[in-house]
């Protein structure tokens, strides 16, 4: 990969092979029709009567931190495509599931699976995909990956799915809380949102064939940048461009607690009584909360946030000592994700 095309060269080399990788894991030919196509649909590769598509499908982030984080630790990428496959699939999983658990109607501009077939369908198939994605690892093996590096990859990935979990009940039970502090936010993000991104680099790492402390700074530097991604969502949250994100109603509009919110709470009373207390905003509230959020720092401090998460995620990168095409991606494709707007 040269040096100035380094994050676009490989996503335009490892995309291709990773949903391959999905579409021979999730169709095995032997499964009802019906449920093949959930599979697929929610993936974007089919619409809802299963003819081909070329639907959304969201970023990839997070199988090619796998799979650049394999490659930076001198490994061969191939050895850890399955495993990209299935830190993709575990990523699908949770999404199915939390569409009906936040009764989100749309997911990329296209109906949520509990939507289309209901909400016990839906489970069944976010359980599928969960099942899949355990699968994806194991076939590490037929890719020449060692049975010691694939057991430690299958510990890492669950012990992941059990922090994930738990950031998930957090973020659900915020929904009944008005007294949810900034720090609480930040343990549930971690959870949440920076267990996948630092599997996913952690997994990438020990497939490359890296040593244990090499192994320990891959996972760090997916949980900050995990961390740096989701303060940066919580500010395009409330003032992104809804044209250029794809969010028609603010994150306020649904009462959603993020660090802007929090943050600026506990400095002023107000927020706290017209929204914490309050709950989801009329639309003609939102542009005033939105206002007094921003005076009372809450911008800003989401802002500096995600800068200061940026830059720890970067330190462990150094920390490697590692300096090639990968690592070179890598940087890019943090500092992408801090300055991206949708």
């Amino acid at each position: 990969m040269s040096s100035a095309n380094t994050l676009s060269d490989a996503f335009r080399r490892y995309v291709p092979l990773v949903e391959e990788e999905m579409r021979a894991l999730i169709n095995t030919g032997s499964q009802p029709k019906q449920f093949n196509v959930m599979l697929n649909y929610h993936l974007g590769f089919t619409d809802s009567n299963g003819a081909p598509a070329t639907a959304p499908a969201g970023k990839r982030i997070r199988p090619m931190l796998t799979l650049l984080s394999c490659e930076a630790c001198g490994g061969d990428c191939q050895h850890a495509v399955p495993a990209a496959a299935g830190i993709e699939l575990l990523h699908n999983f949770s999404l199915i599931h939390d569409d009906i658990e936040d009764r989100d109607e749309l997911r990329r501009g296209r109906p949520t699976l509990w939507k289309l077939w209901g909400e016990a369908q839906a489970i069944n198939a976010g359980d599928a995909m969960f099942a899949f994605a355990h699968l994806a690892l194991l076939r590490s093996a037929e890719r020449g990956a060692s049975p010691e590096r694939i057991v430690r990859a299958m510990r890492a990935f669950d012990e992941m799915c059990v922090r994930l979990t738990i950031g998930q009940h957090l973020d659900l039970s915020f929904e009944s809380r008005s007294d949810v502090n900034a720090d609480e936010y930040m343990r549930m993000i971690e959870g949440k949102t920076a267990a996948l991104t630092s599997s996913a680099c952690e997994i990438g790492a020990l497939l490359g064939g890296a040593d244990d402390a090499t192994v320990q700074a891959f996972a760090a530097f997916g949980r900050w940048l995990g961390v740096s991604f989701q303060l940066q969502d919580d500010v395009l949250g409330i003032w992104g461009d809804p044209a250029v994100t794809g969010k028609h109603d603010s994150d306020l509009a649904h009462g959603k607690k993020t660090l802007p919110v929090l943050y600026a709470a506990e400095r002023d009373a107000r927020i706290r009584r017209s929204y914490l207390e309050a709950g989801a905003l009329r639309d003609d509230a939102v542009q005033p909360v939105r206002e007094m959020i921003e005076a009372a720092g809450g911008k800003a401090h989401a802002e500096q946030a995600a800068q200061a998460a940026y830059t720890h995620a970067l330190a462990a990168l150094d920390a490697t000592g590692l300096d090639n095409a990968a690592c070179r991606a890598l940087r890019e494709l943090a500092h992408s994700l801090l300055g991206r707007t949708n």
